[in-house]
């Protein structure tokens, strides 16, 4: 069966519009819950997050009103980062976790993602049974009445037991004192819980993207906004950046000078100091198809070994899990620790970052310089359909005619996003003014087609 509803992410789109309407969060609660009665337990229970979008409101009290009518019981944790989803909905013994959130995408969008009870997303094949759940007449089999019927309950020591988690990930011996930071919130589901997690620690918090409206999620700020950090550490004369996403599973750095530190580059970092320590397994980093070339050199001289995966965190994790590897991530600042987490965090990752700085001594510039990055370009271009690109004889020339011009010395990445109405195209190789003529002539083709 081909999913409909579920992208690369869980359930994505234009709030109040299907597939994210009230009408279907109510039918997504109901499958989740249908799906945790399952589970051998008296009571079932299902955990509810969200980041600070206005939509939110609207696909909660949808979602929660589901997941009650099929017996279940709704526990809800307001905005949460979703890595503290993932985590929460393990430590509580939870029998799933939702996540109401569009991550990166602007205001208007939004999503709804869920997790099993030991925390890992769900896999493809249970994304299915849920949409089939969705389209069949067994939901409407099932109608607690009187005491059956769930209860909503709010949390509220949910943050404070996220916070603890994340520090607890560092150093128990190490403090952050005298290290001064810049950290973007991007207004969104990290603006209470990031700033808190590192000014315990000892850091001097330097805090941008802090007052969240409902409308000003990843608007201007955050990782999307990168410049906006480099430039306040600049100002500030700050040891580093840190910049998070709308639902905080992921981080964008800046090294004391104000430069952008990336994915790449801080994977690297992390899995240098993990093979120093004897703590990366098979001396393997799992990384995704956009990672740059230069990252795949650099684990190479390190003696180290690079795979890589389809795009999404979510396909980084499963072959971490299949492979027995346990650190990973995407270039967009997705990282994975499987020896703490079951899912990207970036509060998490920011802290190894800082962990690192700390034992070494040594600035975020040099630390990141390991990874000598090839000329990469990626081109985002909005499109009507997403029609198999195989099937278009003009754009598949197009495309052959490019992989031929770099002739074996970069490599060319045309795929949809799994998230939007978007094909990007992404090209790197020696020659930084052929990459950029050829993300050009790819996508121009492309917008004349699609």
């Amino acid at each position: 069966m081909a999913k409909r509803l579920f992208g690369t992410d869980g359930v994505r789109g234009v709030a109040n519009l299907e597939p994210m309407t009230a009408e279907t969060a109510l039918k997504l609660g109901r499958a989740i819950a249908y799906v945790a009665r399952e589970q051998p337990c008296v009571r079932h229970r299902v955990l509810v997050g969200k980041d600070t979008r206005r939509s939110c409101y609207m696909l909660e009290h949808a979602l929660c009103a589901g997941i009650c009518s099929m017996g279940a019981d709704a526990l809800l944790v307001g905005p949460m980062p979703t890595p503290g989803i993932a985590f929460l909905t393990a430590n509580m013994r939870c029998d799933a976790g939702a996540v109401i959130s569009a991550s990166h995408n602007p205001f208007q969008d939004n999503g709804i993602k869920f997790f099993g009870s030991d925390g890992f997303k769900l896999s493809d094949e249970r994304e299915e049974d849920i949409e089939r759940l969705i389209g069949s007449p067994r939901l409407d089999e099932i109608r607690p009445t009187a005491a059956e019927i769930g209860r909503a309950v709010r949390i509220d020591d949910a943050l404070g037991r996220y916070i603890v988690y994340a520090k607890n990930s560092f150093p128990g011996s190490m403090t952050l004192d005298g290290v001064k930071m810049v950290l973007d919130c991007a207004n969104g589901a990290a603006y209470r819980a990031a700033p808190l997690v590192f000014a315990e620690l000892g850091a001097d918090v330097r805090p941008l993207g802090v007052h969240p409206d409902g409308l000003n999620i990843n608007h201007n700020c955050g990782s999307l906004y990168p410049q906006v950090m480099c430039d306040a550490v600049r100002q500030s004369h700050a040891d580093l950046g840190v910049a998070l996403d709308g639902d905080a599973d992921r981080a964008i750095f800046s090294d004391e000078k104000g430069n952008e530190v990336d994915g790449d580059q801080i994977m690297c970092l992390i899995a240098s100091d993990m093979m120093v320590r004897g703590l990366l397994q098979k001396n393997t980093l799992v990384a995704t198809v956009m990672s740059n070339i230069g990252l795949e050199i650099a684990m190479r001289e390190m003696g180290g070994t690079l795979v890589r995966t389809p795009v999404g965190d979510r396909y980084v994790v499963e072959h971490m899990r299949q492979g027995g590897y346990n650190f990973g991530g995407e270039q967009s600042g997705h990282l994975i620790f499987l020896d703490h987490s079951t899912t990207g965090d970036g509060i998490l990752a920011a802290l190894q970052v800082m962990r690192v700085m700390q034992e070494t001594g040594k600035p975020l510039s040099e630390l990141a310089s390991r990874v000598k990055k090839f000329p990469q370009f990626l081109k985002n271009v909005e499109v009507r359909t997403k029609r198999n690109l195989d099937e278009i004889p003009e754009l598949r020339k197009v495309i052959r005619e490019s992989n031929e011009r770099l002739k074996g010395n970069g490599r060319l990445l045309v795929r949809y996003s799994g998230t939007q109405l978007l094909c990007r195209v992404m090209a790197e190789g020696e020659n930084e003014d052929e990459v950029r003529s050829l993300v050009d002539t790819v996508a121009d083709a492309i917008s004349k087609h699609l």
